[in-house]
């Protein structure tokens, strides 16, 4: 049976995600635009957010924190071409974007001594292999495979190199051990369901040293530059950006921090994602025909859910099949206005890629499922 009760927000899409529970576009009505981003209030406002990022994510007082251009990517493009170079460097991949990092330290910065650990879609790589010795990059959580490493334990206090990790959707929904942390890199439209093309980096004082006494062997492009003579640019990391940002996004951006901040922060935001989680693990368990990505609790993301289809009858299919009929079943429930964008990535195995970061509701999360249940049945009896 179809069921009758729809989420009341159907927005399950992994980036741009979900808006804060009650925005609208009047939220922004404060934005500070018309006026230059070098002003006196506009840099007072995007200090604000970089400073309200900080007391929310309990990041240590001397880390530094700035807003940079092109979303995660230009932030983590902005940490690789700083900061590799001089050691040798560990590249942890276990999908599709932490590929593609991969691709950019061997193809494109070329570094000889680079050693490359790739798991599978829905697996880690061997964590106590990884040589800490050299530059070590990584996403905290893999947003096309809904794997994430467990915690922070594999990283050594006394590393001789730099960890340098991806956590765009991760921040804000699962607790980072900073101290193991030397570069992180996040963008306003993950967890925080902000508007997109901005980017966020923090630096500990370790990479603040290296990005200080190393200089690159290779060109560095204007909106990567960190440093200027041999020094860090601090006003990067005090609202003066080096390029234009919007006022607008800027303002979304603080929103949603305010947002935060009214729930209880971050212990509330963490609470919220978990809460998605448990309701499609719940789900889940009495279902024969669907299981998570990863396979270990430990390890399932609780903003990227994935999900495979382990039905004999699915798995029977060609490739080329299962991903038609993956495709129908988020199609039956988009045209039904249930949820949206919420199919598997492109390169990842076929399936559901349901997000549950803090700004998703878990009631709607919960309406949602009885209608993958109905879709489920529609696909294999079609």
């Amino acid at each position: 049976m179809k069921p009758e009760q729809k989420p009341k927000r159907p927005f399950f899409s992994s980036g741009p995600c979900s808006k804060r529970p009650g925005w609208s576009p009047t939220s922004l009505e404060g934005a500070l635009v018309g006026r230059s981003h070098r002003s006196k209030g506009a840099k007072a406002r995007i200090k604000e957010v970089i400073d309200r990022s900080k007391s929310i994510l309990r990041i240590p007082e001397d880390y530094v924190c700035g807003i940079v251009p092109a979303s995660d990517t230009g932030a983590l493009e902005m940490a690789l071409w700083n900061l590799l170079g001089q050691k040798g460097v560990e590249m942890l991949a276990w999908e599709s974007f932490g590929l593609g990092w991969v691709t950019d330290v061997e193809k494109h910065l070329k570094i000889d001594d680079v050693t490359t650990r790739i798991a599978d879609y829905g697996e880690l790589p061997e964590l106590d292999k990884v040589e800490f010795s050299k530059d070590v990059v990584f996403n905290w959580n893999g947003t096309t495979s809904g794997t994430k490493v467990p915690n922070g334990d594999w990283i050594p206090e006394d590393r001789e190199g730099l960890t340098i990790c991806d956590a765009t959707s991760a921040v804000f929904a699962m607790d980072l051990p900073w101290s193991k942390l030397d570069v992180v890199t996040w963008s306003w439209q993950k967890v925080m369901g902000g508007e997109a093309a901005h980017g966020m980096i923090v630096l500990s004082p370790r990479a603040v040293e290296r990005i200080e006494s190393y200089s690159p062997p290779w060109p560095l492009p204007k909106i990567f530059r960190l440093a200027k003579k041999g020094n860090l640019i601090k006003g990067i990391f005090e609202g003066a950006t080096i390029n234009t940002v919007s006022m607008i996004c800027v303002e979304d951006a603080l929103d949603g921090l305010l947002w935060a901040e009214s729930i209880g922060g971050l212990d509330s935001l963490i609470d919220r994602s978990n809460k998605n989680l448990s309701a499609v693990e719940n789900w889940a368990r009495d279902r024969d025909w669907v299981d998570f990505l990863a396979s270990d609790p430990a390890e399932r993301s609780n903003t990227s859910i994935c999900l495979r289809i382990t039905d004999p009858w699915y798995q029977s299919l060609s490739s080329e099949e299962q991903q038609k009929k993956a495709k129908q079943l988020v199609a039956f429930i988009e045209n039904e206005g249930v949820a949206y964008d919420f199919g598997s990535y492109r390169d990842a195995p076929p399936g559901i890629r349901i997000w549950g970061g803090a700004t998703v509701d878990s009631k709607d999360t919960e309406a949602l499922l009885p209608w993958i249940d109905w879709a489920y049945q529609e696909i294999k009896n079609s």
